[in-house]
């Protein structure tokens, strides 16, 4: 058989459905548009014939005239949807798709998730039959609508409905071609007729009722690299909740403490079970037989509601056997939070993200308790925003963004309106409006996913095995072979030593300078304008600072808790006078320093490796009471001498109070710097202190309600101990556990750099060393010798995680670019280089990223 390829698995399910995407529009939501661009999925789509890729939650009119093939006359007659949401998330967008195009015959709806998958999700109103249900509720919701406008109709003549008709208040469209046309649609309009064939509006005439077919599609992922995956950002699997708000939980986002208590049956999270439907069909796609292994409570549930699934059916089929371990990422959260040598890592830290869509609120079931509702996870999505502009020399920009504002502007407007007149006679000029439009300032920057499959070279596998300094050699050698194959010169592209920021920018510039040659170049010019924007201050001074307290941190732990105490100290005040002196001045010099928020993470791994270093220690903490008592003081301080507040979870409900603390700060030390020098009069009576007792009440009263701020404060910082305690103490919580994560210390090979579990774990589990913690859940066939053949002593053998061929391993809660280095590193180290391994997780993580899901708002 042939090798484990997660790009070209994605591609060949593309091609299986290519008969039911040819010659229709296709829309995809933000999560299965993210998993396509790492893909590179557009040239295939357009060899199999599609019309056209259209934004599922930005749905519009004018996507029919959007088309990528020219030879069709005829109108749409089928759309498509791909959706990495649940079917009630996505009915509002795909009715309004509908709506927009009238000549619509057929719908195909094909969904991330599985039947079971929907109608386990708690607040899904769709039951075991879901597919079935919604093709019904489809159908008769548009037929609904579209009897609508035709009463409207009758009174006046092509009546527009907007998004609120079956949308919630919530839901923004944008400016542009946001309405909704249903019955007379824009394609049939008197107007545009002459565009196709005359027999337009004839399937709504005739009564013929829409089709619907729905369908599970479980290749919605985005493959990184052939061998690494995650799940789309934007996607429901990736949004829904980890674990429960119990005192194990560390958030909605990550799994829960292990602890080895087992799970409530009625308390297993969303997420968790739509991870476990996940990873079934996702191996029964790729014809792999599992053995199930887990690390971590969380992980035991997954692998138990694997098993459930299974049958004799899925056994007995020719499938290749490959071995899964699950693993939680509390079991590590030490390696996601540090800034490791890895050059994509440092990357997605440093550049801007898109913003992620307004989630869609999924349909209440009434039926449903509102205690079992589960907040969603608010996930960065992987659309990176590069700075576009910066290719141009500064007099070209400005002619260059003006001409392309102008043009899809009048474009736009030409397009939008209702009732376009059939001749135009007259063009507005938008030159002054390109320039205030909020269109005009994303002229500037390159969205989009990094293109792990760009025109057939994967660059980003590449830039995984690679460290920071390595990682800018190999774009400058990209570079330099893209100048050479468009037989373009640069001058520097002979010198030898250290690649520098104006090099490389002075490479694309020369790359940039035909239209052609940027567009095939494009995938690389992305990676060399994040890679020169991540070299920039003050992300790079900033990212230095974290790699050196991470390291002062890791030797200081190894000594004693008073010395890591003061250490944390001592960060903590940094920062709180790096954060007054911006305040006070604009000196660039401390741009790249660490703030408050960062030193926050810094105590996160300060307490994580106390408890790592010294699990003996009091139940309390790792501290001694004094060293935690005054770090309380230092952080308690930080927050009220902070002129700036952070968003931050445990804050919830004093922003107003803080914010107005600050506030006054700045008057009285604006009044104290503007305040002149006290004049005396000859006049030596006190006609001016009449209000001093006025002065002096309002005086008490200001101090007693920062006494009372303060004791609030206290009382959060509290609160926020007891979380670093529960980090602290993860190892202590579980013996089994613990003893197994303590016995991977004798796989660190080398004592200058940190290896993260995953890289441990492998090398003993390749070394066939049993880890304790470490639990095998039997397959099918398994239980059926242990409950029949088991009988007669022909039990089966326990098998072994690492004697497989194929390794996958997944990390609930996510992973990070130098985990994927390390996992690959561990194979080649090994005895065993053969191996094919798979990492996957929850979503790609940065240490602002655990941040987030650990500590923000």
């Amino acid at each position: 058989m042939g090798s484990v390829d997660l790009i070209a698995a994605c591609l060949d399910s593309i091609r299986q459905i290519g008969d039911e995407i040819a010659d229709t529009i296709v829309y995809v939501d933000a999560g299965t548009l993210e998993a396509f661009q790492f893909i590179g999925v557009f040239p295939l789509l357009l060899e199999l014939g599609v019309r056209a890729v259209c934004s599922l939650e930005n749905a519009s009119p004018l996507d029919a005239v959007a088309e990528w093939h020219s030879k069709f006359s005829h109108p749409v007659r089928k759309i498509v949807v791909l959706t990495s949401r649940l079917l009630s998330d996505a009915h509002r967008y795909i009715l309004r798709c509908l709506g927009n195009h009238g000549t619509v015959s057929h719908c195909t709806v094909l969904t991330a998730i599985s039947e079971i998958g929907h109608s386990a999700y708690v607040d899904s109103p769709l039951g075991p039959d879901a597919f079935r249900e919604y093709e019904t509720l489809l159908v008769q919701d548009h037929e609904e609508l579209f009897k609508k406008c035709e009463k409207s109709n009758k009174h006046k003549d092509n009546t527009s409905y907007t998004g609120s008709d079956f949308t919630t208040d919530a839901d923004k469209y944008s400016e542009w071609g946001s309405g909704v046309h249903y019955g007379s649609n824009s394609e049939s309009s008197p107007t545009k007729r002459n565009l196709f064939d005359g027999d337009l509006g004839q399937l709504e005439a005739g009564g013929k009722r829409l089709s619907v077919t729905v369908s599970h599609f479980p290749m919605i992922f985005s493959p990184i690299s052939s061998r690494a995956f995650v799940l789309p950002s934007e996607g429901i699997i990736a949004d829904s909740c980890l674990s429960n708000q119990h005192e194990d939980s560390l958030g909605p986002g990550l799994p829960s403490i292990s602890t080895g208590r087992p799970f409530d049956s009625d308390e297993v999270p969303p997420g968790v079970t739509l991870t476990a439907q996940f990873l079934y069909h996702l191996s029964n796609k790729m014809d792999l037989k599992l053995d199930i292994f887990s690390l971590g409570d969380t992980s035991k549930v997954i692998g138990k509601l694997m098993m459930d699934m299974s049958s004799l059916y899925d056994v007995g089929r020719n499938k290749r056997s490959a071995g899964l371990l699950i693993v939680d990422r509390t079991v590590d959260l030490l390696t996601p939070c540090f800034h490791g040598d890895s050059f994509l890592d440092r990357m997605l830290s440093s550049l801007p993200r898109k913003e992620k869509m307004p989630s869609s609120s999924v349909t209440k079931n009434p039926q449903t308790p509102s205690k079992h509702s589960h907040a969603a996870v608010k996930r960065v999505p992987l659309d990176i925003k590069v700075p576009f502009e910066t290719v141009f020399k500064k007099e070209e920009l400005k002619s260059r963004t003006s001409m392309l504002s102008e043009g899809i502007m009048s474009f736009m407007s030409g397009w939008n309106s209702a009732d376009v007149e059939p001749e135009v006679t007259w063009l507005p000029d938008y030159s002054d409006k390109a320039h205030d439009d909020k269109l005009g300032s994303d002229l500037g920057t390159l969205n989009g996913s990094l293109l792990s499959n760009y025109a057939g070279v994967r660059y980003v596998e590449a830039l995984l095995d690679r460290g920071a300094k390595d990682g800018l050699m190999l774009i400058k050698k990209w570079l330099i072979e893209a100048l050479q194959h468009e037989k373009l010169s640069s001058a520097s592209k002979g010198r030898q030593g250290a690649t520098s920021v104006s090099e490389i920018h002075s490479m694309v510039q020369t790359l940039s300078q035909d239209h052609l040659t940027l567009l095939r170049n494009r995938g690389v010019i992305q990676l060399a304008l994040a890679a020169e924007m991540t070299l920039l201050e003050p992300q790079s001074s900033r990212w230095d600072a974290f790699t050196s307290a991470e390291r002062i941190l890791s030797v200081t732990s190894a000594e004693t808790t008073q010395s890591l105490a003061s250490e944390l100290r001592d960060f903590i005040n940094t920062s709180t006078s790096v954060d007054s002196h911006k305040q006070a001045t604009t000196m660039e010099s401390s741009q790249g320093l660490l703030s408050f928020r960062d030193v926050l993470l810094l105590t996160i791994i300060g307490y994580i490796l106390a408890g790592e270093n010294f699990p003996t220690s009091m139940a309390g903490g790792p501290f001694s009471w004094e060293d935690e008592r005054s770090l309380k003081d230092v952080v308690v301080d930080s927050i009220l001498e902070r002129p700036s507040s952070v968003k931050l979870r445990f804050l919830d409900g004093l922003d107003s109070e803080l914010e107005a603390k600050a506030r006054s700060k700045d008057v009285e030390r604006n009044n104290d710097s503007a305040e002149p020098a006290s004049s005396t009069d000859d006049f030596d009576d006190e006609w001016g202190n009449w209000d001093d007792n006025d002065n002096a009440d309002d005086q008490k009263e200001e101090a007693y309600g920062d006494m009372q701020l303060k004791l609030e404060v206290r009382d959060r910082i509290d609160q926020l101990f007891k979380f670093f305690h529960k980090l602290s103490s993860m190892r202590l919580r579980n013996h089994a556990l613990g003893e197994g994560l303590a016995a991977l210390s004798r796989f660190e090979t080398d004592g200058y750099s940190r290896k993260g579990l995953l890289y441990k774990l492998l090398l003993a589990l390749l070394s066939r060393y049993d880890v304790p913690g470490l639990e095998y859940h039997s397959s099918a066939v398994g239980r059926l010798f242990k409950s029949g053949l088991g009988r007669f002593g022909l039990g089966q053998s326990k098998p072994s995680f690492g004697e497989q061929s194929v390794l996958i391993i997944f990390v609930v809660g996510g992973i990070n670019t130098l985990e994927v280095r390390e996992v690959m590193k561990a194979i080649s180290e090994s005895s065993r280089p053969d191996v094919e391994l798979i990492l996957g997780g929850t979503t790609l993580l940065t240490p602002d990223d655990m941040f987030e899901l650990m500590l923000g708002s």
